[in-house]
């Protein structure tokens, strides 16, 4: 099982990302090209964040439920912060997807508490940017020059 949802996590991140890139296109095309807010704006927001939180349900799957690696951590969490990859996964990587999870969210909400199209444009495209660039950030990117 364990492999099965890693592997799912690991291809879902894809989603997000596309998503991301979208949604954050979308806000600045908006912003800078002062264009009206629109349904589909709001909709390239709602994919994006709702990928996010999918994204989650599989990270707390991982790392509560199947995860060797922060079990041990879990376990023996002194020790595992002695080690860079397993202190990646137990701290670094959940600190940096929650904060974009945050990040996502409010992209997605605060547009609504305005009235004009410019500030809504500028506001989702100033959060769905940090959460995007937290998630590239946060994604182990090194994993895939182990493998």
């Amino acid at each position: 099982m364990y492999p099965f949802v890693l592997g799912v996590h690991n291809i879902f991140r894809w989603v997000v990302l596309i998503a991301g890139i979208l949604a954050v296109g979308r806000a600045l095309m908006g912003w800078f090209g002062k264009k009206e807010w629109t349904k589909q704006d709001r909709l390239f927001g709602v994919v994006f964040t709702s990928s996010v939180d999918i994204q989650l349900l599989f990270g707390i799957l991982l790392y509560f439920v199947l995860s060797p690696i922060t079990k041990g951590a879990i376990s023996d969490f002194g020790s595992a912060m002695g080690i860079s990859g397993i202190r990646f996964f137990a701290i670094e990587h959940v600190f940096y997807m929650v904060l974009a999870l945050i990040f996502a969210h409010l992209g997605s909400t605060l547009p609504k508490k305005v009235d004009d199209s410019l500030s809504k444009h500028k506001r989702a495209a100033i959060w769905f940017s940090l959460a995007l660039l937290i998630i590239l950030v946060g994604i182990p990117w090194w994993l895939s020059l182990i493998h």
